[in-house]
């Protein structure tokens, strides 16, 4: 049993040994290692201090801007009442039902030049051209796309940190002479740290993940340049070396967000949770200003603009629509049924075997490859076996690429769902003359069977989001709705990708209504 599990656990992180194959193993007879100098040094002298220096200014700006207004809102919503709070403390992650992509794509087309509000600025001024309108499609234009998408990240969990302070923490700082502002910095913040640092890694990886927005935008960062070195210009050693060195930072990152989640329980408290405040007057305005304007701008305006898009369609739909919705459902379909029993399969052996936990948490590490790395594993180890042929042939690749990636959050639910589970009821069962898949079968699986449709739900909506990986490995004439909103986008036919981006935000929204229903409950 134990050879089993570690043995198809090692087959599911396959890709991570991919990427250093082509160190020792060469696809044109030469030697490896001179391949790999070479490469190596050319991309150090002319494109990688700048992926570098436009991917640390990304995530510097994202990492601000998620802080802001992550933990911004979640101070005001844990310790503050005022009108519209029980709209916004569920509302308010929304926004992570829109793909950063699709945001993109809406940023760029309100604000640019021929925009709706660039036209009505010029209009309303009487000016034939704005000269001190920044340029939607720029880094900053990225850094504000990401963090309206992202924020809720650090808002879900630093808001539960909040929550669970000392009742008396702020009565603490008054005594001590601090202002409401000063005992927030002094006391608060730092009790919290661990929970903002977990939020913000999550985040931080989904930044270095991405392709689609950071393309649109035209800032070259990692992701970017994989796509250009296996694409553009079919160099698999570049490809390779730009992937281990954003999985490097990855790694770094998973490594902070590992540690900050290890230490969750110190932001915590054992005493009574406090009451919140009820703000009136300026107090009240400002307070539901700041929460109203995130929710404006992460969600509300960019559905409202999807829904203008596809009014502006007409009753008209493109003849490949239902190609597309149904490419990406049958693949979601089959990675959540794949992924749900895996992760059953995982995590039941740990609960027979505790010593294999460390599987688990191996297994935990896909969440963290960014989906141009994982492809750039998984196209080098077929190229290496020659059955890159497979990637044309079957979906299956495409299937064995998400699971790499989604497991993870499967397996977590899982083990939550088993976790509740008590031994006792383990050794009733025995007694009872149950065997080991009898257990399983009989008292298990009807117990956790909320737990497996939420993990095979988060996976669907994970794989219909899935772009970068999607572009690499899917099969010919195979196209997603991630895939088709991507191309419309890129070939500036806007107002054709308004049913297809408007289906994937209306398929994100299914885990979030489930977040948001459980919130409601322990309120």
């Amino acid at each position: 049993m134990n050879r089993i599990v570690v043995l198809i656990a090692l087959l599911i992180l396959l890709p991570i040994f991919g990427l250093a194959a082509p160190f020792f193993i060469s696809s044109n007879g030469g030697s490896p290692d001179l391949e790999a100098i070479g490469t190596l040094s050319h991309l150090w002298n002319y494109v990688l201090g700048g992926y570098i220096s436009s991917t640390l200014l990304l995530v510097l700006g994202v990492g601000l801007g998620i802080f802001i207004l992550g933990v911004g809102n979640a101070w005001i919503i844990a310790s503050y009442d005022f009108p519209g709070k029980k709209v916004f403390e569920w509302a308010l992650i929304l926004p992570l039902a829109v793909p950063t992509y699709v945001m993109a794509y809406l940023f760029v087309d309100q604000l640019q030049f021929s925009g709706p509000v660039q036209t009505a600025l010029r209009s309303w001024l009487e000016m034939s051209s704005l000269w001190f309108f920044p340029d939607p499609r720029s880094l900053f234009g990225a850094i504000w796309s990401f963090s309206f998408c992202l924020f809720p990240y650090v808002y879900l969990i630093t808001r539960t940190a909040f929550m669970e302070r000392s009742s008396r923490l702020m009565e603490v700082s008054e005594t001590l002479g601090y202002s409401p502002f000063q005992g927030f910095w002094k006391l608060v913040l730092p009790m919290a740290r661990p929970a903002i640092f977990a939020g913000m890694a999550l985040a931080l990886m989904e930044v270095l993940a991405d392709f689609g927005a950071v393309s649109y935008f035209g800032v070259q960062t990692f992701t970017t340049g994989i796509f250009k070195a296996w694409l553009s210009f079919g160099d698999r050693l570049a490809a390779v070396q730009l992937a281990l060195s954003l999985l490097g930072i990855v790694l770094l990152i998973f490594f902070i967000e590992q540690s900050s989640r290890s230490k969750l329980r110190y932001a915590s408290a054992s005493q009574a949770k406090s009451l919140p405040k009820y703000l009136r007057g300026k107090g009240a305005f400002f307070a539901f200003a700041f929460c109203g304007m995130t929710l404006l701008c992460g969600f509300l305006l960019p559905a409202s603009a999807l829904i203008q898009l596809l009014l502006k369609q007409g009753l008209s739909m493109d003849i490949r629509y239902l190609s597309w919705l149904g490419n990406s459902v049958s693949v979601a379909l089959v990675t959540a049924s794949i992924s749900v029993l895996l992760a059953l399969f995982f995590a039941y052996a740990v609960r027979l075997q505790p010593s294999l936990s460390w599987v688990n948490r191996l297994l935990g590490f896909g969440y963290a490859l960014p989906g141009a790395v994982l492809a750039i594993g998984i196209l080098s180890i077929l190229e290496i076996m020659q059955l890159a042929w497979w990637i044309s042939a079957s979906m299956m690749v495409l299937v064995y690429a998400y699971l790499v990636r989604f497991l993870s959050s499967s397996l977590q639910s899982v083990e939550e769902g088993l976790n509740r589970i008590t031994p006792s009821m383990d050794q009733s069962a025995a007694l009872l003359g149950f065997n080991q898949w009898q257990i399983l079968k009989k008292v298990h699986i009807p117990l956790i069977r909320r737990s497996l449709v939420t993990a095979g739900l988060f996976v669907f909506v994970d794989v219909m989001k899935e772009l970068p990986a999607t572009l690499l490995l899917r099969p010919f004439n195979f196209d997603t709705l991630a895939v088709a909103t991507y191309q419309l986008a890129a070939d500036e036919r806007l107002s054709e990708l308004g049913l297809p981006a408007l289906t994937i935000v209306l398929a994100g929204l299914i885990p979030v209504l489930v977040l948001s229903r459980m919130i409601s409950r322990n309120r």
